[in-house]
C-alpha cells in the first residue's frame, strides 16, 4: 500500500465531515482543499460526491505563484472551510480571507509564519496543526550522524525562499556544527536549479545529503531521488513517506496521518459550529522513521542496529 496525501485526506477528514454530513441530510457541506503540491494518483474512493459533500481541490503543483488566484477561487466559491497542507498555501488562504474558516497542517511555527497569534489562542480564522518544522531538523541530523560512520560533511537541499526556511536552515545548522558535522547549503527556488546544485554538490564530495521539507522539491521528487542516486549519497529525506517508498533511504518526520485526523476532527468542530480562534492548534505527538534497506545496499551502506529497531517501517 503506499499512502497518498489524498487518500489519507480522504480516508479521515471524509469519514468525519461524511457522517456529520449525513446528520444533516438537508445540507450538502462545501469544503476547500489548497495544496501547494500536485495531486496525486487516486482509484475510487466510495464517496458519494455531490450528494452529502462536495470537496473542491486546487491544486499549486510546486509553483506558489498560483496559490493566490487558487485561494481566491474558493473564498468566491464560499466553502465552509478551507484546509491546506502547505505553509505557502496556508499563507494565501489567509491572505485571501478573514471571514472563512482555514484549517492548516504546516511543517514549520505558525507563529513565526504570522498564522496565528499564539498556538494557544490562535485568535482570527486559522487554526490547524504544526509539525515541528525546526525541532525535526536538529533530530534529523543526528539520525544521519548515527547511519553514516565519520560523517563530516552534510549537504543540506532547500528552497530558502519557502516559509520558514530560515529557521529550519539555522537549526540545521547548530545542531550539525555541535556534532563536529560542517554542513553546506544548496539553495534551489526553481526547478531548473536542481541539476546544477547536485553537480556543485559533487564536486564538494559531502558525505550525506538532507533534503528539507518544501512543496517545490516534494513535486519534484522523482527527478531529486534520480539525482541522489547517482550521486550515491545517502539521504534524509523530510514530509511524504512517499520519498522512501519510492527509492531513498529515509525519513524521519511528524506522522502525516496522524497529522491529518488532527486536522479532520477540527474540520468536523467547525461545521458543528466552533470558532477557528477558540481552537489551540496541535502540535505532532506521533512521529515516524522509514528506512530503506534496498537504498542502504545500493551504496554500500549498512544500518546500525541500534537505528533499525528504531523504525517504524523498513522497506526490504
Amino acid at each position: 500500500m503506499i499512502p497518498k496525501i489524498l487518500i489519507w485526506l480522504l480516508a479521515t477528514f471524509l469519514l468525519i465531515t461524511v457522517s456529520h454530513a449525513e446528520a444533516q441530510q438537508t445540507k450538502v457541506r462545501r469544503i476547500g482543499f489548497l495544496s501547494a503540491l500536485s495531486p496525486p494518483p487516486v482509484t475510487g474512493s466510495g464517496w458519494v460526491e455531490g450528494q452529502n459533500i462536495v470537496i473542491e481541490f486546487r491544486w499549486a503543483e510546486g509553483k506558489y505563484e498560483r496559490l493566490t488566484d487558487l485561494a481566491a477561487e474558493l473564498v468566491r466559491l464560499n466553502v465552509e472551510v478551507i484546509v491546506t497542507n502547505a505553509s505557502r498555501a496556508a499563507v494565501a488562504a489567509k491572505q485571501s480571507t478573514s471571514t472563512i474558516p482555514i484549517v492548516f497542517e504546516v511543517m514549520g511555527d505558525p507563529v513565526s509564519m504570522g498564522l496565528v497569534a499564539s498556538l494557544a489562542q490562535p485568535g482570527g480564522n486559522l487554526t490547524g496543526v504544526s509539525g515541528f518544522g525546526t525541532e525535526l531538523s536538529g533530530k534529523q541530523v543526528e539520525l544521519i550522524k548515527e547511519v553514516v560512520p565519520g560523517l563530516t560533511q552534510l549537504a543540506v537541499l532547500a528552497n530558502q525562499s519557502s516559509v520558514g526556511a530560515t529557521a529550519v536552515i539555522r537549526e540545521t545548522e547548530t545542531v550539525a556544527k555541535s556534532l563536529g558535522v560542517r554542513p553546506r547549503v544548496f539553495d534551489v527556488d526553481v526547478p531548473n536549479k536542481l541539476d546544477a546544485a547536485f553537480t556543485a554538490m559533487t564536486k564538494e564530495r559531502p558525505d550525506a545529503l538532507l533534503v528539507t521539507a518544501d512543496a517545490m522539491l516534494a513535486t519534484h521528487r522523482k527527478r531529486i531521488l534520480l539525482l541522489v542516486e547517482k550521486a550515491r549519497l545517502p539521504a534524509m529525506y523530510v514530509q511524504t513517506p512517499s520519498w522512501v517508498e519510492n527509492g531513498g533511504l529515509m525519513s524521519y518526520s511528524a506522522s502525516l496521518p496522524d497529522q491529518f485526523r488532527k486536522a479532520a476532527t477540527y474540520v468536523d468542530k467547525i461545521l458543528k459550529g466552533a470558532k477557528p480562534a477558540d481552537l489551540p492548534v496541535q502540535q505532532p505527538t506521533k512521529f515516524e522513521l522509514m528506512i530503506n534497506l534496498k537504498a542502504a545496499k545500493q551504496i554500500g551502506l549498512t544500518i546500525p542496529p541500534n537505528v533499525l529497531v528504531r523504525a517504524d517501517k523498513v522497506i526490504k
